[in-house]
């Protein structure tokens, strides 16, 4: 009896193994990976990509250093040529000057934002200055000094509410 038992215990356990091994394989070809399309977000990503690296070229510095006019590593360098000695000027009279208005406050054109409209482009102008970003439309004040003109895709127009002179910011 202990002869048919262990036969039994085997046979089962041989065919339960020959059963999980043949669900582990498959005979079924894999297909092909199917290639996804390209998303109309993949456009906007490349135009935008595109839109970073014109500000990093805008960011990169317009002048390279100059070198230096002596060597720091020479001990002694020929004499330089000494300048003339300047020619004495006519004396000048001095003319009282109107007493200059109040400064003008140091602004820079941040960025312009555009969406399409009904009428054309509406424009948003980010403008910063005095420790403060100004996001303005035509119309609004930038400051109590000034007031934005008009908006174009390159620059800003404003106009001073004091003197009624105008004034131009342009992206750099």
């Amino acid at each position: 009896m202990n002869v048919k038992r262990t036969a039994t215990i085997v046979l089962a356990g041989g065919a339960l193994a020959a059963w999980l091994a043949g669900a582990a394989t498959s005979n079924r070809a894999i297909p092909d990976p199917i290639a996804p399309r390209a998303l109309p977000i993949d456009a906007r990503g490349t135009a935008l990509a595109g839109e970073i690296a014109k500000l990093h070229e805008r960011l990169r510095p317009a002048a390279m250093p100059h070198t230096p006019g002596r060597n720091l590593f020479t001990f002694r360098a020929a004499a330089a040529a000494r300048a003339a000695a300047p020619a004495p000027r006519a004396a000048i009279t001095e003319i009282p000057l109107a007493p200059p208005g109040p400064a003008q406050p140091a602004l820079k054109l941040a960025g312009i934002s555009e969406d399409p409209g009904a009428d054309g482009p509406l424009r948003l102008a980010f403008i910063s200055g005095g420790g403060q970003l100004f996001m303005v439309k035509e119309g609004e004040t930038v400051t109590p000094r000034y007031r934005v003109v008009k908006i174009a895709s390159d620059g800003v127009e404003l106009t001073d509410l004091i003197d009624g002179s105008s004034r131009r910011l342009v992206m750099r």
